[in-house]
């Protein structure tokens, strides 16, 4: 039996509700897992979780706005235990709070890092999920992610967002191995492709994700594995096919 779970980012189906409808259709599929945004679960978690629960699917892992985890830690930390998560993931800073420079970084990790001690400390683990901006060479060589993730803040490794970056996928998986708990399974259309924002798939685009697989497999503590595509034309056929991509490479 595979030691992950296979789950799915309900922004992926942000388009095309209601929730109640995607959910039974995920479960269906044969997801053990979904991974909510902010504000889906909202200001009813209570509710969200009933939902979830009724299909049989759980949540491991959610989304979270960065500025909630630090300014309100407490309350992720209640919507967390309310829904039934372990680990509560930021997964993006807007481009207006995004740091420019290496102690801008620093700062910004502490921040994280300090929120990241308060959610140890009620059992629960907090990951950074990345896009392609912390793959940015700062003025000392250094980059955003290797300052993000470390002092208890974990990754949640978006690899769809690593290869738009330019950057090879093995290599940064293997470096973030025993920091990882959570992948992104995110495909790439070939280069010039327009449709669905560039995305594609799981199994359909350029990623070889059987040559990844042996380092997505040996990463200790990665237990969840989110199939996500930004904008897809048809949620449903994104999730089928997905899931029978991943369902594959686990087996």
């Amino acid at each position: 039996m595979s030691k992950h779970k296979i789950s799915f980012q309900l922004y992926s189906a942000r388009n095309f509700p209601p929730l109640e409808s995607i959910l039974e259709g995920l479960a269906k599929i044969g997801y053990d897992a979904v991974e909510p945004y902010y504000p889906l679960y909202g200001e009813d978690p209570a509710g969200y979780r009933a939902k979830v629960d009724a299909v049989g699917l759980v949540t491991p892992t959610f989304h979270a706005p960065p500025s909630g985890v630090i300014g309100e830690t407490d309350r992720f930390i209640d919507i967390a235990k309310t829904i039934g998560a372990t680990t509560i993931i930021p997964p993006h800073i807007g481009g207006d709070e995004r740091p420019t420079d290496v102690a801008g970084w620093k700062a910004f990790a502490e921040k994280l890092a300090r929120a990241a001690e308060k959610a140890k400390a009620a059992g629960l683990g907090l990951a950074w999920h990345n896009h392609d901006f912390e793959y940015v060479t700062l003025e000392d060589g250094s980059r955003p992610i290797d300052h993000l993730i470390g002092n208890g803040v974990m990754a949640e490794l978006d690899l769809g967002w690593v290869v738009r970056a330019g950057k090879d996928p093995i290599a940064e998986i293997d470096r973030l191995a025993d920091q990882t708990i959570a992948f992104h399974i995110k495909d790439l259309a070939p280069a010039g492709t327009t449709v669905d924002d560039g995305w594609t798939n799981v199994g359909d685009g350029i990623v070889d994700w059987k040559a990844l697989w042996p380092h997505i497999n040996a990463a200790p503590k990665a237990t969840v594995l989110v199939a996500e595509h930004d904008n897809p034309s048809d949620w449903k056929v994104f999730a089928e096919r997905s899931y029978a991509a991943i369902k594959a490479l686990v087996s």
